[in-house]
């Protein structure tokens, strides 16, 4: 299993951190096993499981991401988990918004500031492979 976050270059640095908090937080809650138990350091002091993976963070263009993007729907990648986050829900004041304005927008309306992958690493990497990574 490979896991990629790309996230558009162009973006504040601002909006690269809360698109990958979005897109971590939202593939920590699908995948099993993706976030380690909870440890103890040696002063017994607790500290709360982190991922388990590398999570490698590439740069590209909107129209990078975009085009990605509607490959995934191509039943050939089926087995790559998708999380995306898109210019309609970084807008929405709270979930319930996010749900009604999505509904309404048709492909066209939507842009991403990013997407995470994780699936089989041969399909992973025919997506990501020319995409070098965030800096």
């Amino acid at each position: 299993m490979k896991i990629v976050m790309i996230i558009d270059k162009e973006l504040p640095v601002g909006l690269i951190a809360n698109t990958a908090a979005v897109l971590g937080a939202s593939l920590g809650s699908m995948v099993d096993g993706l976030v380690g138990r909870d440890l103890r350091d040696a002063d017994g002091n607790a500290h709360l499981g982190i991922t388990t993976r590398n999570i490698p963070i590439l740069g590209g263009t909107r129209e990078q991401i975009k085009a990605i993007r509607a490959r995934l729907y191509d039943e050939e990648f089926a087995a790559v988990a998708t999380v995306d986050f898109n210019n309609i829900a970084q807008r929405s004041l709270d979930y319930g918004d996010y749900e009604n304005a999505l509904a309404k927008a048709g492909d066209d309306a939507l842009s991403y500031l990013g997407i995470c992958l994780c699936g089989p690493q041969k399909k992973v990497n025919s997506l990501t492979g020319s995409i070098g990574l965030l800096r």
